[in-house]
């Protein structure tokens, strides 16, 4: 992009020189932060969220085995996966965007990962989670796309290894189409592939296999599925995911029939948020790379990459989200971290692209250049690490005064003897509603965060707030990984 040189108005040089005073604020204050500690935190967590049999040294010593009979109902074998969140269900959707933003960190972030000596660990994480998609799409169109009953589950306060809730099993297949969930799993398996190509070829292989025949299932069984909710309602519906996967998929393979759905089947839109139910902005700055290389079919594309940058940044003139007074992102209530540390992904890895193309963003008339968006990222992560109006970390086991009761099944119980009989109805005032701290350390969780005044309460009562997920962590990593580099204590 080229700059235009103009003579600068008073109000434009005040502009310029609130910009550089934030970099300079925020980079000055973040450093003082121990990265590569958060970073190793941040990877540990997915251990903790863990299904199925454990490794013989797990790295938490309160986990144990847990449901190791999933699929048996539908005489199949789902043993394995992640738990989203704070209870005990598989949920396919979610897991699958989980896996593809670890994935991205460990393609985009790799040599910052390896330096960290973190990249195995990040690895094991995402093949516990492909591993268990290999079963759970085990079939040509049908996929496995849910284990446990929900309901029941948030009826019952009990960790994992002691859990008797029925484990039902859901499925979507060209009857019950479920387009959202089989393309986000078909873009978790195509990135995954590229984690795998280097080290193991045929099981990046088997990856990159199954990504296309559910892409296939995907556009040929269109249809948007309703089974997940009230928990994963797929609000924006499927053209994002199916985009998000058409994009993996050309990466990994560059097949022209990728490109041409991309150029000429897909939709794409302007948006403020990146999350596990809407993709467009991550695919859009996957895309924005096509274009700098050469490619001008991808031209709308970084367009809207860029619409998304100008949606975000505080001082860009067409911001269009809420800032709290402390500074942190807040698009709603409920799991809201999840968009701090996913704007924080974006503007890190677009970042870098721009200055690797010596490209800016223009929002308005007003120039915007990579370090303005590296220091945005950074000041997002600063404020869940600690950098914040409450000043503490919303990162459980790092920093100053972190969260103590997260909303946690597992973390919350203590350890019970393996034959424990539960009663649910009192598990709720056993372990739920005391206001103490949590036995078992939920290593490197981010917690839901604080409300758009930067208020927070430490409650396990408090699920908005002190809820951890799986993909609030995964968009952190890559982040992280950057931070912790660049950043050395």
């Amino acid at each position: 992009m080229r700059m235009c040189m103009r003579k600068a108005s008073p109000h434009i040089l005040l502009s310029y020189l609130a910009i550089f005073f934030l970099f300079f604020v925020v980079v000055a204050n973040g450093g003082d932060f121990n990265y590569k500690e958060a970073l190793t935190k941040s990877i540990i967590f997915f251990e903790a969220q863990r299904s199925g049999k454990l490794p013989s040294t797990p790295r938490l010593g309160w986990r144990g085995d847990s449901a190791l009979d999933d699929g048996k109902l539908a005489n199949v074998n789902l043993v394995g996966g992640y738990y989203d969140a704070g209870d005990n269900v598989k949920f396919g959707f979610p897991m699958a965007f989980t896996v593809t933003t670890l994935s991205w960190a460990a393609i985009f972030y790799q040599e910052e990962l390896r330096s960290s000596e973190e990249l195995q660990n990040l690895q094991d994480a995402i093949k516990w989670g492909t591993d268990y998609f290999l079963k759970a799409a085990s079939r040509k169109n049908r996929l496995y796309v849910q284990v446990g009953d929900a309901v029941e589950d948030h009826e019952c306060w009990i960790r994992p290894e002691n859990m008797e809730t029925r484990r039902s099993v859901l499925v979507v297949d060209e009857k019950s189409p479920a387009s959202e969930i089989a393309a986000e799993t078909s873009a978790a398996m195509a990135s995954s592939s590229l984690v795998f190509k280097a080290s193991d070829h045929l099981y990046s292989r088997s990856l990159l296999n199954k990504a296309k025949m559910l892409f296939d299932f995907a556009v040929t069984f269109k249809g948007s599925y309703g089974g997940e909710c009230p928990f994963y309602c797929s609000y924006s519906g499927y053209n994002d995911e199916l985009l998000w996967a058409a994009t993996w998929l050309y990466i990994a393979t560059r097949r022209p029939k990728y490109l041409q759905y991309i150029e000429e089947e897909s939709t794409s839109e302007n948006v403020k948020e990146f999350s596990w139910d809407l993709k467009y902005a991550g695919a859009q700055i996957l895309l924005s790379k096509l274009y700098f290389k050469g490619l001008k079919s991808m031209e709308k594309f970084k367009n809207q990459a860029d619409s998304f940058v100008c949606s975000v940044l505080p001082d860009s003139p067409s911001r269009n989200i809420y800032i709290t007074p402390g500074g942190m992102i807040h698009i709603r209530d409920g799991g809201n971290s999840q968009y701090v540390t996913g704007t924080a992904l974006l503007l890190s890895i677009y970042s870098d692209l721009l200055a690797q193309f010596n490209q800016n963003v223009t929002c308005n008339n007003q120039q915007f250049y990579p370090t303005h968006l590296m220091a945005f990222a950074k000041q997002q992560m600063d404020y869940l690490l600690g950098e914040n109006p409450e000043g503490r970390s919303y990162m459980v086991g790092f920093g100053k005064n972190p969260p103590t009761q997260a909303h946690h099944r597992g973390s919350s119980v203590p350890k019970l003897p393996e034959n424990y009989r539960v009663d649910c109805g009192m598990s709720f005032v056993y372990w739920f509603l005391k206001n103490e701290a949590n036995p078992n350390l939920l290593t490197g969780a981010i917690v839901g965060g604080p409300d758009r005044n930067d208020a927070f309460l430490d409650r396990r009562s408090q699920s908005s707030m002190t809820e951890p997920s799986t993909y609030i962590n995964s968009l952190a990593v890559g982040v992280l990984a950057k931070l912790a580099a660049a950043h050395p204590l």
